[in-house]
This record gives structure tokens, C-alpha cells and sequence, in this order.
């Protein structure tokens, strides 16, 4: 994998909420593929997890799940980025 200079990572944070907000919002994705990112970044945040009162983990996995989740729904339903 190839390494991300820093102002790539500054970009990735400033552009991947509204990506994700974009395709939550869009009228083309149904609710199931929107329950897809949802359901399991709550369930994650308010489940028990290794590292209780660190919430370095849980804002890691939900911008992981987010970026993969917008790349997935922009794809297969043609939203613009």
C-alpha cells in the first residue's frame, strides 16, 4: 500500500464526511445499503470495546468503514464525487 503524505490525509478527513453525507442523503441509495454504514458504526461506538474511555479506536474504525463505504455506494449507484 502505497504511503500518504500528510496533506493527503488532511484532504481525505475534509472530503470524506461530505462524501459519506452525500450519499446518505441521495435519493438513488436505498435504505438498506444506507443501514449498511449506519448500523454497524453505533453499534460500535456504544458496544463494550478493547479499549474502554479511548476513543481512538472507535474514530479509527468509523473513518476506515466511511471511506470504504463511500467509495462502495458511489460506485455502484453513480453518485458524483
Amino acid at each position: 500500500m502505497a504511503r500518504r503524505n500528510s496533506a493527503s490525509w488532511i484532504k481525505l478527513g475534509v472530503r470524506l464526511p461530505g462524501r459519506v453525507w452525500r450519499v446518505l442523503r441521495s435519493p438513488r441509495v436505498p435504505v438498506r445499503d444506507k443501514l449498511l454504514f449506519i448500523v454497524p458504526v453505533v453499534l460500535y461506538w456504544v458496544l463494550p470495546d478493547l479499549m474502554p474511555f479511548m476513543p481512538i479506536d472507535d474514530i479509527a474504525v468509523t473513518i476506515a468503514l466511511a471511506g470504504w463505504y463511500a467509495g462502495r455506494m458511489e460506485n455502484k449507484y453513480g453518485i458524483k464525487t
